[in-house]
């Protein structure tokens, strides 16, 4: 009986510092410093820019990084 380990995925240091394109709503509420709740307001309301993808609601990275002020 062999003792195969599954590979553990490494920790991310930040959100921002991966090469995701893209990130869910909650990552960015996180991000953010607000609620999940808020943050899904604030995308209905348009504040926050973001793509739906049939039900799925992403936030493109450069559209976070600009709106958070980062070069």
């Amino acid at each position: 009986m062999s003792t195969a380990t599954i590979p553990r995925r490494p920790k991310r240091q930040s959100l921002l510092v991966d090469e995701r394109r893209t990130y869910t709503v909650p990552e960015v509420a996180e991000l953010v410093g607000i609620s999940r709740s808020t943050a899904y307001e604030c995308v209905r309301r348009g504040e926050i820019p973001s793509r739906r993808f049939g039900r799925r609601i992403v936030v493109l990275r450069h559209e976070l990084e600009r709106l958070l002020g980062h070069p």
